[in-house]
């Protein structure tokens, strides 16, 4: 299984170390926010696989950030970590647009059971092959074809296509890219990308110099579109 990105917004230091810990056992890469305000700001700049989200938090509650994340259509599955016997707090959850709860005090063990369900479903809905012009691009192996060759990537230009073609027709901002891709604490601009993107559109687009599937999105970042049109 590749490694998946699991944010953990959890304002208990002691539960937030516990969740944490337990993830990265499990082979998950762990992101941690100890407040809403952070949480949110990671939800939107890293992308992860999986959230796991309590509800009272400093800041900014949990109902509040599955609202945003939901509006700006961000579909990750969500945990919200809800308490013991609060019926109406698990259906505002569910109505936000949470995929599943468990109430404290819980098994870690069953948290664990539901954020891997989730995940393989997601897995498995996930599209295996996408199709852009005469390219063809394997995500489980992060091959690329171009008129039924292949094309060879350098391991930056195979994550950066991957990342863009797993969110075609979004907005993506450098620093959402830079996040994703190169990761967080390394000290690098968004010219990056730019230099990146650059020789990935000489590997996969008909004119670089006119681009069609990598769009450049003035003064925010890049587009993917798997069609040609205009």
């Amino acid at each position: 299984m590749p490694e998946e990105n699991v944010l953990i917004i959890e304002d208990d230091s002691a539960l937030l170390l516990t969740l944490a810990d337990n993830f990265k056992f499990d082979g998950y890469f762990v992101r941690t926010a100890a407040d809403g305000e952070q949480g949110l700001e990671l939800a939107f700049d890293s992308s992860p696989d999986l959230i796991v989200l309590d509800i009272m938090l400093p800041k900014l509650n949990g109902y509040e950030i599955c609202r945003r994340i939901r509006e700006a259509g961000l579909e990750m599955p969500i945990i919200m970590l809800t308490a013991k016997g609060q019926e109406s707090e698990i259906v505002m959850g569910l109505n936000l647009g949470a995929d599943d709860y468990v109430t404290k005090p819980f098994s870690m063990a069953e948290l664990l059971a539901r954020a891997n369900a989730l995940l393989r479903r997601r897995r498995a809905a996930a599209p295996k092959v996408v199709r852009f012009g005469n390219c063809q691009l394997q995500l489980d192996s992060r091959r690329l074809f171009r008129d039924g060759r292949e094309v060879e990537l350098t391991a930056k230009e195979s994550r950066l296509l991957a990342y863009f073609a797993e969110r075609a027709e979004r907005v993506l901002t450098r620093d959402q890219i830079l996040n994703a891709v190169w990761g967080f604490g390394v000290f690098v601009t968004g010219r990056s990308v730019d230099r990146c993107v650059t020789t990935l559109r000489k590997k996969v687009e008909p004119d670089p110099h006119r681009p069609r599937f990598i769009r450049t999105v003035r003064e925010i970042g890049y587009r993917f579109q798997a069609s040609d049109e205009t």
